[in-house]
């Protein structure tokens, strides 16, 4: 394991900051945007989601990605809670009707 580490930061050192952030960004944004429109599916899509999502848009168009990385990070999370919401409210319900 410490191999896999020690090979990651290697890897990273080889490539400019600017060039390894970017894509990183771009890629939780691309996460949170697909786990968001997971819970809209689910029909369960919280709004603060929505206002990290476009907050790391925003981030990102200004440059500042680590910024934007922090807010898709955050809208994921969201998402994936929303989702986990979703999920266990319609077991809930089918346990609690009468049979």
């Amino acid at each position: 394991m410490r191999a896999w580490i020690l090979a990651g930061v290697v890897a990273l050192a080889a490539v400019p900051a600017a060039a390894a952030v970017q894509p990183d960004a771009a890629a939780a944004i691309a996460r949170a945007e697909a786990a968001a429109q997971e819970a809209a599916a689910l029909r369960d899509q919280w709004t603060p989601t929505i206002a990290a999502l476009h907050a790391a848009h925003a981030a990102a168009a200004k440059g500042d990605t680590a910024a934007a990385r922090r807010f898709a990070d955050r809208a994921t999370l969201l998402a994936g809670l929303s989702i986990r919401q979703a999920r266990e409210q319609a077991q809930l319900w089918r346990s609690a009707v009468p049979q």
